[in-house]
C-alpha cells in the first residue's frame, strides 16, 4: 500500500487491511463488534488515508503469512460429518468436498479474507449445508443431477459477495442464512 494519504485506495488496498483486520479478530485483539466496524470502514474508505487508521494499533501479520494460506484450502468429508463453525478464517477459495457424508459450515463468525469469497461445493451421495452472513450477497453457479439444491439469494445489506459452484450428485446442498432454513427434511 503506498503512503501517499490522498491518493485513491484500490481494492488490494482494502483487502489487505481486511486480512489485517481479520487476523486481529481470529487473535483475539478486537472484538467482533470492533471488527465489523472497522471493517466496514475498510470497504467504504476512497483514500489511502482513510485506510491508515484501522491498522495503526494491530501488527502487520500478512507479511509474514504465505498467500496460499489465505488464497485457497480444501475441506474434505469422506464416510463422516464435519462440523465447521464460530470463529475460523476462511479462504478466497474454499472448496468443500463430501463424499458420503455430511458437512455443515457456518461462516456467520467466520473472518473472510476480503469482498469475494468463492466456495466450490463438490458433495456425492452426500449432505451438505452451508450457513453465509445475514447480509452477503449469494451467486449461485452450481449444478445439481438427482439432487435438491437451495441456494437463498441476493440481500439487501452491503456484505460480502459469495459465488457457490460445483457440483453435487444424488446429493442435498443448502446455503442459507439462518439455521431455520436449512430444512433437513
Amino acid at each position: 500500500m503506498t503512503h501517499d494519504p490522498a491518493l485513491r485506495a484500490s481494492d488490494t488496498d482494502r483487502d489487505r487491511v481486511a486480512a489485517v483486520l481479520g487476523e486481529a479478530l481470529a487473535t483475539g485483539r478486537l472484538t467482533s463488534v470492533e471488527h465489523a466496524d472497522r471493517l466496514e470502514a475498510a470497504y467504504t474508505a476512497k483514500t489511502v488515508g482513510e485506510l491508515v487508521p484501522l491498522t495503526t494499533d494491530l501488527p502487520d501479520v500478512t507479511a509474514s503469512r504465505p498467500p496460499e494460506t489465505v488464497e485457497q484450502q480444501t475441506i474434505r468429508s469422506t464416510f463422516s460429518k464435519i462440523i465447521r463453525k464460530g470463529r475460523w478464517v476462511a479462504s478466497r477459495h474454499t472448496t468443500l468436498a463430501v463424499t458420503f457424508g455430511a458437512m455443515i459450515v457456518d461462516l456467520s463468525e467466520a473472518v473472510l479474507p476480503g469482498r469475494e469469497v468463492t466456495l466450490e461445493c463438490d458433495a456425492r451421495f452426500a449432505k451438505l449445508i452451508v450457513r453465509v452472513p445475514d447480509n452477503a450477497h449469494v451467486i449461485d453457479e452450481g449444478g445439481s443431477t438427482f439432487g435438491k439444491r437451495n441456494v437463498t439469494g441476493g440481500s439487501a445489506g452491503d456484505g460480502p459477495l459469495i459465488r457457490i459452484t460445483g457440483v453435487s450428485m444424488f446429493s442435498k446442498v443448502i446455503v442459507s442464512r439462518g439455521v431455520t432454513d436449512w430444512n433437513l427434511r
